[in-house]
């Protein structure tokens, strides 16, 4: 891009020990240099192909090793998605960075700022790294506010945005709500705020949260947090795994509570919920994944519980084009023919799964023997028959 200049501190080799680093744009639009953190998720070298989510935090002074550290927590668990995360420097020009006018748009430093992030940043970061088309904005108190101008566009350059004890002027008191009502594609929306919080800001928060009830848009999705006891800077900690755990909802992993309220309790047809839970992750975040080991199991367990052992053949076969080289799909053939009284075929199945890479909780001295298992079984059944005598009338025995 012309006139952009993106420094050299970030390699394309990166490893485990070098994820967080600082950037900086030569801004055409602010005349100065801008600079910015960047972390990269810890598979990021590994996985040459993968796409991330963008997470954009205004303010990143400040709420880039909070969002981070609840990123790093939720990544261990596989909670949330790895993402690439961006704090953007604003100490000491956050409220010129943030002008807008009566009317709620940008102003002055305010229009140069919303150009330099749309024309600038997002641009030179989709070049550098390997942005997934989700991207997230968040801020707090004036940046809170002013990020909201970037649903103003015809297509809305982020799709989740994060607003924590947003201050602003009466006019987008309207123009947010009004605004969510006609956009098309989801969008995620997240609004806090505090019983402790400044006296301003609570206002606004209130009649914002007021207004988007009237929102009846099915591609929204909305959320508001008042947090009791908390403070216009306590309730940003409260309020960043909230805004989190909202926007990836139907990305995390399938829980205990999903399972027995959710999945054990459908009449058929488990395997199709798991296959339209991966559709919506893949719909919802541009991210296609393969389907987690454990949600296989939670799956499984349900077919189990409900005797629809025929559906293990349809496990099967999401198993074999997610983990190709793995056991996984065979052992779930194998747990159709057995369930189905085909102990030949399982035995067969069982011993495919051997010859494969082991998995999860799956080896191979368990798939020997399964299928040392089958084998008696299928032995066992004509021998049974065979010595079982022929039931004659005999002569009642006297007392």
């Amino acid at each position: 891009m012309k006139n952009i200049c993106l420094s050299l501190l970030l390699l394309w080799g990166i490893t485990a020990f070098s994820q967080r680093a600082r950037d900086t744009i030569a801004s055409e639009q602010l005349k100065a240099d801008r600079t910015f953190t960047v972390s990269l998720p810890l598979s990021y070298g590994k996985e040459k192909n993968k796409k991330y989510p963008l997470l954009v935090l205004l303010d990143g002074d400040y709420l880039f090793d909070a969002f981070n550290g609840a990123m790093s927590y939720a990544n261990y668990w596989d909670d949330l998605p790895e993402m690439i995360i961006v704090g953007i420097d604003q100490n000491g020009t956050r409220e010129d960075d943030s002008m807008m006018d009566d009317e709620g748009l940008p102003e002055e430093q305010g229009a140069h700022f919303f150009d330099f992030i749309a024309t600038e940043l997002m641009p030179a970061l989709q070049k550098k790294y390997r942005v997934a088309p989700f991207k997230i904005i968040a801020g707090h108190d004036v940046t809170a506010g002013f990020l909201n101008l970037f649903l103003y566009k015809e297509d809305p350059l982020f799709d989740a945005y994060i607003a924590m004890s947003p201050e602003f002027g009466e006019q987008m008191l309207e123009r947010i709500p009004t605004r969510l009502q006609v956009i098309k594609k989801p969008i995620f929306y997240y609004l806090s705020g505090a019983d402790g919080d400044l006296k301003e800001n609570m206002k606004v928060v209130h009649d914002l949260n007021q207004n988007m009830g009237t929102v009846k848009n099915s591609s929204l999705y909305y959320n508001y947090d008042e947090f009791k006891g908390a403070t216009h800077y306590s309730m940003v900690l409260y309020s960043i795994p909230n805004a989190l755990y909202h926007i990836f909802s139907a990305y995390q992993p399938i829980s205990t509570d999903e399972f027995n309220t959710k999945i054990v309790t459908l009449p058929s047809d488990y395997v199709g919920y798991l296959t339209k839970k991966y559709d919506i992750i893949e719909k919802s975040y541009g991210m296609k994944m393969p389907v987690r080991l454990t949600d296989f199991k939670a799956i499984e367990a349900a077919i189990l519980k409900n005797n629809a052992f025929s559906e293990f053949e349809k496990l099967s076969a999401i198993a074999k084009k997610n983990y190709p080289k793995s056991m996984l799909g065979n052992y779930e053939l194998a747990m159709f023919y057995e369930k189905t009284g085909d102990p030949k075929k399982a035995a067969k199945a069982y011993m495919s799964a051997y010859l494969m890479d082991e998995i999860g909780d799956l080896t191979k001295d368990m798939m020997l023997d399964k299928a040392d298992e089958m084998k008696k079984g299928s032995a066992k059944k004509p021998k049974e028959i065979q010595e079982t005598p022929t039931e004659t009338p005999t002569e009642e025995k006297k007392p």
